[in-house]
């Protein structure tokens, strides 16, 4: 299984496929600072550092136009790490059990 490619890292073209909708997508926030949400590529993060980056990139996704769909991305593909739509991938696959059962109904 590939790992999901975050918002802040997709083209154009990626959102539009990604997230189906009429009109124009919203850009994500996050894709002025990808790091913020997926964590440093080069370098170890603390347990503290890594506590401060999620509460910067929760802060800006609670603005984020693209949000809704972030959410619903994040919830169909289970993604292990990041924040998304304001969530660390934790809480997102603790809320996914719960999203399912309301999708269902």
């Amino acid at each position: 299984m590939t790992r999901p490619i975050h918002p802040s890292r997709m083209s154009l073209a990626e959102l539009e496929a990604a997230w189906p909708v009429d009109g124009e997508i919203p850009l994500p926030e996050c894709s002025y600072d990808s790091e913020l949400h997926t964590g440093p590529h080069a370098t170890i993060e603390t347990a503290v550092e890594r506590a401060a980056r999620e509460a910067v990139a929760r802060e800006i996704c609670a603005g984020c136009p693209a949000q809704v769909f972030c959410a619903a991305y994040a919830l169909k593909l289970q993604p292990t790490a990041g924040v998304w739509a304001g969530r660390t991938a934790a809480e997102m696959a603790a809320e996914a059990p719960e999203f399912n059962t309301l999708a269902a109904a």
